[in-house]
């Protein structure tokens, strides 16, 4: 797997190339603040309250998003991943020790090639179609402007997390 370029959207691009671009960057960003990582540091809490918050959790946090998003909020197809379970215990998504980063890297770049797919073949003003959840008003053009601040929010905290653990820093 590469990382994939950190690169912005032409200035004049239309709407979704711009929504999309940005997304992509915020997703290579991600992809970035991981490389060359160890599994060791990729799973080490380094906040005292916030336990789940390693990069690990943060990857499979994000390509959870992306899956409740896209393919259960908009599709409407059934969610699944750790947090379908009933019993399923808070931040499940980031409950990940034991598994290997490039493993959760790889899970998040299958899902948001998925995504791509998704947003693709659907118009910006379409909206979700999940029985029963009320976000299904959404239309794409706010899951993407949502996954948008959702994926830079995390690399921020990924900023932050990865200078703690090794002093690699670098905005994009």
């Amino acid at each position: 797997m590469t990382t994939p370029p950190r690169e912005r959207p032409p200035y004049t691009a239309d709407e979704r190339t711009q929504l999309v671009g940005w997304l992509d960057m915020q997703r290579a960003v991600v992809q970035w603040k991981c490389a060359d990582l160890s599994d060791e540091n990729a799973h080490r809490a380094l906040l005292p309250t916030s336990p789940l918050m390693t990069m690990a959790g943060l990857v499979a946090h994000l390509t959870w998003v992306e899956h409740l998003w896209f393919e259960h909020v908009f599709l409407g197809l059934p969610e699944r991943g750790p947090r379908a379970a009933a019993d399923a215990p808070d931040s499940a998504e980031m409950r990940v020790e034991g598994v290997p980063l490039a493993q959760l890297l790889a899970e998040y770049e299958r899902q948001c090639a998925v995504s791509n797919e998704i947003i693709a073949g659907h118009a910006l003003d379409d909206t979700g179609r999940a029985p029963g959840v009320a976000a299904r008003e959404a239309s794409l053009r706010w899951i993407l402007f949502h996954l948008l601040e959702e994926t830079a929010r995390h690399a921020g905290h990924m900023d932050t997390l990865r200078e703690s653990l090794d002093g690699t820093k670098g905005y994009y």
